[in-house]
């Protein structure tokens, strides 16, 4: 047992995993930035544009809702919410596309570096 705490505390404290956590943490704050852009910038236009809609209210009703009766209870609305289901795609793409954009240009950056390769690090 103190062999397995010795090797996780010698892989905690090495720089790749100070490394990893620090992406992990900028990269939650960067979801937020997206989520917003997405929600609060693409989207309203893009729904201004088809309508007027809310993507997010955006969905394929199966079961209506119904009240509860004396005779039977409430029924829930049964729906495929697939606005929100665009939504989350475009997000995807924006945080996809923006990693692309972050590795390329690390990738041109070590190239700079004397000695430096992309594949090299």
């Amino acid at each position: 047992m103190a062999g397995f705490l010795q090797e996780f505390r010698d892989f905690a404290v090495k720089g790749n995993a100070i490394d990893m956590a620090v992406g992990i943490v900028v990269g939650t704050a960067f979801n937020k930035i997206v989520n917003s852009i997405v929600s609060d910038l693409i989207m309203p236009p893009i729904g201004l544009i088809i309508g007027g809609v809310n993507f997010k209210d955006l969905k394929l009703v199966i079961q209506s809702p119904e009240p509860a009766t004396d005779s039977a209870p409430a029924v829930a609305e049964v729906a495929i919410a697939y606005g929100n289901f665009l939504d989350n795609c475009i997000q995807f793409v924006i945080i996809a596309f923006s990693a692309f954009v972050v590795v390329k240009a690390m990738n041109k950056l070590i190239a700079l570096r004397p000695g430096g390769s992309p594949a090299a690090s």
